[in-house]
């Protein structure tokens, strides 16, 4: 038996007046889910423990089958994982994003335009992240290239932090939302400074592109600890994802990380490559389970966009499942799916929410024959929410 987990982030969202009462998932159109729906089983699971901030850290470990009250540290040591970030236990990382502020007003009143500066390049954020290492890098203060517009600062022998994420307040003034903390916020101010008139920034502007012109300090965290995934469950696992944090939690867990060309994080990620190295990591290498994340539904929701919303969706279901389930019928090889969000990241507020989300769990051997669509309404109408959603693991795997 193969198993596989395809991972639509913040897939899952609110019913929408402008799109007659439907939430994003159900106004999509996704043949190839709703057949698997119908042929396998849905329900809700909670992947966010009570109490928990609902990021894609604390849910996608749940979703791989450890338990976040456990397991979690923070969210940058584990994207620093996967850069190869060397840590210490008294350490301190921080996400560094590079964001867009209006550029007017003092420091302080200037409004949080764009969390992932117009989905920077990650070959324009390094030249840019070159002028930031020259200005603050140090024997305490180390700055690390990520991808696109996520980055990596650790603090050696630091002081932690509460630090508010910036996707969470679009178009707000920043000033209600800066780190306490002089250094982090210090480091901020100039950083605008250094960035804003950039002339890589400058030709960006020219083209009628978002500047990527100041730092943003969030997600705190100390060194991981995580466990072996093959220990755990005695399967050889593989993660294809474009995102830092996901390969991190994977390297965390000793899963092979799949590197796919043109893989971006972004609503025009390579759907077909990432089935194309799914199939086979499963079929030609030897791995006994897969996990697929598409974090192109997540950064919609941030932005807000119903249209983008949903044509990630629809991208997902045809351009990556679609082929994905095509080649492991082809191959006679039995599997297991389970295809679900991480959380909710609804079009109402563009952010994360805490509540729980639908799945779909297919057995390639059992399959069922009932008319089904893949939407929160159905799922919710099958049975009880599963609660403790580091347990929908054990289902795909044992039940």
């Amino acid at each position: 038996m193969k198993y596989i987990v395809l991972l639509g982030d913040g897939m899952a969202d609110e019913p929408i007046e402008a799109l007659g009462g439907r939430t994003p998932l159900a106004a999509a159109s996704t043949p190839v889910m709703d057949d698997l729906a119908g042929k396998g089983r849905m329900g809700m699971v909670c992947n966010v423990p009570t109490g928990m901030s609902p990021g894609s850290d604390v849910a996608n470990l749940s979703v791989l089958g450890y338990n976040p009250r456990e397991n979690y540290s923070g969210r940058s040591p584990l994207e620093a994982l996967s850069v190869g970030v060397s840590m210490e236990p008294d350490d301190i990382i921080f996400r560094a994003n590079i964001v867009t502020l209006s550029e007017s007003e003092p420091y302080g009143e200037k409004i949080i335009l764009d969390h992932s500066s117009g989905e920077i390049s990650t070959a324009d954020a390094d030249i840019l992240m070159d002028a930031i290492r020259e200005a603050f890098n140090s024997e305490e203060i180390r700055f690390h290239t990520g991808t696109s517009y996520r980055h990596i600062c650790v603090w050696k022998k630091g002081r932690a932090a509460e630090l508010i994420p910036p996707h969470d307040h679009l178009g707000e003034p920043a000033g209600a939302y800066l780190p306490r903390e002089p250094i982090l916020r210090e480091m901020m101010e100039r950083s605008f400074d250094i960035l804003n008139n950039h002339p890589l920034n400058l030709e960006r502007a020219a083209r009628g592109e978002n500047k990527a012109n100041s730092l943003w300090f969030w997600g705190a965290g100390t060194k991981p600890s995580i466990g072996s995934f093959f220990e755990k469950t005695g399967l050889k696992g593989t993660m294809i994802s474009a995102v830092d944090l996901l390969k991190g939690i994977a390297v965390g867990a000793g899963m092979e990380v799949v590197e796919v060309p043109g893989a971006n994080g972004s609503l025009h990620t390579n759907y077909e490559g990432k089935a194309a190295a799914a199939a086979k990591a499963l079929l030609e290498d030897g791995n006994d389970f897969v996990y697929i994340h598409v974090e192109g539904p997540d950064e919609m929701g941030h932005q807000g966009s119903i249209e983008h919303k949903i044509q990630s969706i629809e991208w997902l279901d045809s351009r990556l499942l679609k082929p994905l389930k095509e080649a492991m019928d082809a191959s006679g090889q039995p599997y297991r799916m389970l295809i679900l969000p991480d959380h909710p990241t609804p079009i109402r507020i563009r952010t994360h929410t805490s509540d729980p989300v639908p799945y779909i769990l297919y057995d390639s051997t059992r399959e069922q024959k009932k008319i089904s669509r893949y939407t929160e309404a159905e799922a919710a109408a099958a049975g009880p929410v599963l609660t403790e959603g580091w347990r929908l693991m054990d289902q795909l795997l044992h039940e």
